[in-house]
């Protein structure tokens, strides 16, 4: 068991993330076995869900005429349109089935504001509008965070950064985590995670 100031976060293992969901990751579901294996490690355990309401600002399909992928502009900055996904109550949000969940201390659901998505399970995209997390664990004095889960170059590294930004220790644990990686993501987010101090690990 690793000290009681080491949290877990595992962020985002959806169905609609993993093979066959409607924002699918390669490989998503392979890592869940590995998570799974982390957890008896952790005294502080914490996921992540996405949790978007139908209506929600970021769907491609809620902007006539928009493409899946293609960019708006919000009110916070550059927007990725996506394919409806992790709808509150579908089976699409829900955890993947093979992931150990009882263990978790606490699930944080993010993206649930119409207007705004919401990447980091710290603060919204907005970089303002905080989650909650961050206070969680400083009421526990977690001060070392071990990242894993989806998808690496979006949700797991604006995760990583914003922590490394409220003075915590991060480690990215990539073998635990897979990418979507759009058009050169995956490294602009490995240039962006160590430019914040995050650790990278195999």
């Amino acid at each position: 068991m690793r000290p009681n100031f080491e949290a877990l976060i595992v962020i985002d293992v959806q169905n609609d993330f993993c093979p066959g969901g409607a924002l699918a990751v390669a490989g998503g579901d392979a890592i869940v076995p590995a998570i799974n294996a982390l957890m008896g490690d952790f005294a502080v355990k914490v996921l992540t869900q996405d949790w978007h309401p139908a209506d929600h600002a970021s769907f491609a399909a809620n902007h006539p005429g928009a493409a899946p992928f293609s960019m708006t502009e919000m009110p916070y900055g550059p927007q990725v349109l996506w394919p409806a996904h992790c709808i509150q109550g579908t089976h699409g949000a829900a955890f993947h089935g093979g992931l150990a969940t009882d263990p978790a201390d606490l699930i944080v659901r993010k993206g649930f504001r119409p207007a705004i998505d919401s990447y980091s399970a710290f603060f919204e995209n907005d970089h303002e509008t905080p989650t909650g997390l961050d206070g969680y664990l400083k009421s526990r004095g977690v001060t070392d965070l071990t990242l894993v889960g989806l998808a690496t170059d979006f949700c797991v590294a604006y995760s990583a950064i914003d922590a490394a930004g409220l003075g915590y220790t991060v480690t990215v644990l990539e073998s635990a985590c897979r990418a979507i990686d759009l058009d050169g993501t995956l490294a602009d987010a490995r240039d962006r995670m160590r430019a914040a101090g995050v650790r990278l690990v195999a």
